[in-house]
């Protein structure tokens, strides 16, 4: 008895390992239905295996019983040569340009060519070009032929009006600066000896600068005057009056022409011992 095997798997032992145990739980049923459950699962599989297996095979034989007229037929294009060119429709050959006014000499274009296959051909001689001009060949003039200039190709306007750039240039494109006549030291001096404290400022004790924007003319003239930033008490009409009555200036230039330019600048107003 030792010595053979016990089969674990009998029926039998399933009732011994269950004696006394609950049976309605769910591992009784389990492991009773075990070999059902296993053969049915390989049965399964095999049949799932053989049907992806055999899918190209079924696919193929289903393709050949189909009619003709479902499978896809391949129909070759030929295509047709073109036409042959009929030689009386192509346009006949431009016209011969006139004869020139004066008898005009070959000249004959230099050609680079190796040294065995240099011909000799001369240039037309200095007393052949006084009576002829030089060109591609040689034809005889005719006396009586008109002169003919060609007219410009296209259709742009014959005369073209010259618009004057009168465009504001910003001041940091411009290659000339316009400047005061003396420079900035001479436009300082302008200052002190023409600007006025204006007395409602004096009498707030109001300081500090205007920013003004103009434009310098081509003609140097200060155009455009506005106040960006003002101060008050007066200080603002007072450093537009400066600017309405100073001299011309330098304009800017730009290729070489003198332009119109944009130009911001600040007016200081500080009162003595401040």
């Amino acid at each position: 008895m030792l010595g053979s095997k016990i089969d674990l798997f009998k029926p039998e032992w399933l009732d011994v390992v269950f004696t006394g145990r609950n049976k309605s739980y769910g591992a009784y049923d389990l492991r009773k239905d075990n070999s059902k459950t296993t053969s049915r699962a390989i049965i399964i599989g095999s049949i799932l295996f053989i049907l992806v297996v055999s899918l190209p095979l079924i696919v193929r034989y289903i393709s050949g019983i189909l009619p003709e007229d479902d499978q896809l037929k391949m129909t070759e294009v030929v295509l047709a040569p073109p036409p042959p060119i009929n030689k009386e429709e192509l346009p006949p050959p431009p016209p011969e340009p006139p004869k020139p006014k004066i008898d005009q000499i070959k000249f004959p274009p230099p050609v680079v060519v190796p040294a065995e296959e240099v011909r000799d051909e001369e240039p037309p001689t200095i007393e052949e070009l006084k009576v002829a001009d030089p060109g591609q060949k040689t034809i005889e003039g005719d006396p009586n032929a008109d002169i003919v200039i060609d007219e410009p190709v296209g259709e742009a306007p014959k005369e073209v009006e010259v618009t004057e750039d009168n465009s504001i240039k910003d001041f940091a494109s411009v290659e000339v600066l316009p400047e005061f006549n003396g420079g900035m030291a001479g436009w300082g001096k302008y200052l002190q000896k023409n600007l006025k404290y204006p007395p409602m400022a004096r009498e707030n004790n109001i300081t500090g600068r205007v920013i003004m924007s103009f434009v310098v003319e081509k003609n140097g003239q200060l155009t455009d005057i506005k106040v960006l930033r003002g101060i008050g008490g007066g200080c603002d009409e007072e450093a537009a009056r400066v600017l309405k009555n100073a001299p011309a200036w330098k304009p800017g230039i730009q290729n070489g022409r003198p332009v119109r330019v944009a130009y911001t600048m600040p007016i200081f107003f500080q009162l003595a011992g401040q």
